[in-house]
């Protein structure tokens, strides 16, 4: 497992969280994976 930090741009604003994913996950995966962690974050 990695942890990877990524910059989101969600509704306009970037935020900056980071991912827990398998050594070899892609990065298009790492990116939607941390995209729907900030839609999650948010919506509540």
């Amino acid at each position: 497992m990695v942890q990877v930090n990524i910059t989101v741009n969600y509704e306009g604003k970037n935020y900056l969280t980071n991912v827990i994913a398998p050594k070899y996950t892609s990065e298009e995966e790492i990116s939607r994976m941390a995209h729907q962690q900030v839609e999650r974050q948010w919506r509540k």
